[in-house]
């Protein structure tokens, strides 16, 4: 299982790109941003199975 760390960009499974803020419990959910900028970013809670893909740095 891949080690996703705080403020890495991830794909989720419905094509969203967001950015990792948090992490809760033992890699099982994270707290991510999703937006392109201050002005419509939406903050939201998704569980592991939700992400498709962690963006290289």
């Amino acid at each position: 299982m891949e080690v996703i760390k705080q403020y890495d960009v991830i794909i989720l499974r419905d094509d969203r790109k967001g950015c990792v803020v948090e992490i809760l419990g033992e890699q099982d959910v994270f707290i991510i941003d999703i937006g392109s900028s201050p002005e419509d970013w939406e903050t939201i809670e998704v569980r592991r199975d939700e992400i498709e893909k962690v963006i290289p740095q």
